[in-house]
């Protein structure tokens, strides 16, 4: 064979092969053509972005107990023997002695709060008091308040001079009769029941408490007062003896009871569980007897 055509077939195949292995071979992507590392496009992958293991799973909070420390009683200052300011300048009463024997059992810090009577649903709302104890009527205000039981009987009764000549309730007829103001009497003698008796009067004056009640009584400047009778008693016991006399007739009858705002039965519950533990032992005589009122008094019996 001719050495030229032996020479050009062989180169021939040389560059075949060459071209078969060109075509076999795959890209680098990260490379460019010159063999440099090629850029990179897009943004970096975030290797530290949580995974969904990674969030915490959400959880309700933990319900949290509020430990009560104290109770801050509201009353009136000046409903004696229930709770009033001694010449002292104490604060004392059968209700407050109750309350304290309740939050000595408890562990509770007692707060006397003196408050103005005809705000009282005020101070309650608003969480200024825990509870109304203070000579508190259930009668009429059932649906108003979580109400612990009964445990004073009470009733509504006048007091007039002795030497009014004001013998019977009729006798009062073309008279003004004192109350005080949103008290229990006055609901009483604005009943429909009393409509009659109250259309009868002369007048029917709102006073703020039974102290100015008993000086206007002694005064002239009333007739008569309506008033719980426990209340009526020792108002009486601290004037002149035969100054002034109760009209056998009552009023209304009616019972004392704490009250506590709507809802909030667990704290009546537990000063409710407290006064009877009390009943059982006898502590709520032994109070009730200190102030007289043990002839009163219904819880545990």
């Amino acid at each position: 064979m001719n050495l030229k055509k032996t020479f050009a077939i062989a180169l021939a195949i040389v560059l075949t092969l060459g071209l078969l292995a060109g075509c076999g071979q795959k890209a680098d992507p990260t490379k460019a053509p010159d063999g440099t590392e090629a850029p990179t496009t897009g943004a970096p992958e975030d290797t530290n972005a949580p995974t969904a293991t990674d969030v915490p799973e959400e959880t309700d909070a933990p319900d949290v107990e509020v430990v009560r420390t104290k109770l801050v009683v509201g009353f009136d200052a000046e409903f004696p023997p229930y709770g009033y300011k001694n010449e002292a300048g104490e604060y004392v009463g059968f209700d407050l002695d109750l309350a304290a024997e309740v939050c000595a059992r408890l562990g509770w810090e007692l707060v006397k709060q003196p408050i103005s009577w005809d705000a009282k649903d005020m101070e309650l709302e608003s969480g200024a008091i825990d509870c109304i104890w203070n000579g508190f009527t259930i009668n009429g205000r059932e649906g108003q308040y979580e109400w612990t039981a009964p445990y004073v009987d009470n009733s509504q009764v006048f007091i007039v001079k002795a030497d009014s000549g004001i013998a019977t309730v009729a006798d009062l007829a073309g008279k003004t009769v004192a109350v005080q103001t949103d008290s229990s009497a006055q609901a009483a003698i604005e009943d429909e029941d009393n409509a009659e008796l109250l259309a009868s009067l002369g007048g029917l004056e709102k006073i703020p408490d039974y102290n100015n009640a008993f000086m206007n009584l002694e005064a002239g400047a009333v007739d008569a007062v309506a008033m719980d009778i426990g209340v009526a008693d020792y108002q009486i016991a601290q004037r002149a003896e035969g100054m002034f006399v109760q009209l056998d007739e009552a009023l209304a009858t009616e019972q004392y009871g704490v009250g506590f705002k709507l809802g909030n039965t667990e704290l009546r519950d537990q000063v409710m569980a407290t006064l009877n533990e009390m009943a059982a032992d006898g502590k709520f005589a032994e109070i009730a007897e200190t102030w007289g009122l043990t002839d009163a008094v219904c819880l545990g019996k």
